[in-house]
C-alpha cells in the first residue's frame, strides 16, 4: 500500500462553523426576548404572607411576559433553521 499524501481538504484544517454570524446575531435577539420576558414576568409576591396582592393577575404577568418568552423561543427556532442565501 502506498502513503498518499493528505491536501487540507482531507485534513480538515478548513473550520467551517454550523452557525453563521447572523444565525448567531438572530439568537441573540431571541434570548433578548426570553430575558426580558422571565424578568416582567417576575415579582407581584407580598411581604406578608397574610395578604394576598392583586399585582399577580395583571396583564403584565398573565398576558404579556408569556407571550415574549413564547416569541423568544420561536425566534431561537428559526435562528437555528436559518440558512444564509450564499
Amino acid at each position: 500500500m502506498s502513503k498518499k499524501n493528505k491536501t487540507d481538504k482531507e485534513v480538515g484544517t478548513q473550520k467551517d462553523f454550523l452557525f453563521s454570524k447572523r444565525n448567531y446575531q438572530i439568537m441573540a435577539v431571541g434570548i433578548l426576548f426570553i430575558a426580558i420576558g422571565f424578568i416582567l414576568m417576575a415579582g407581584g409576591g407580598s411581604d406578608n404572607p397574610e395578604v394576598f396582592n392583586e399585582a399577580i393577575y395583571n396583564f403584565q404577568r398573565i398576558r404579556l411576559a408569556p407571550t415574549l418568552v413564547l416569541i423568544g423561543f420561536a425566534i431561537e427556532v428559526y435562528a437555528i433553521l436559518y440558512k444564509d442565501k450564499k
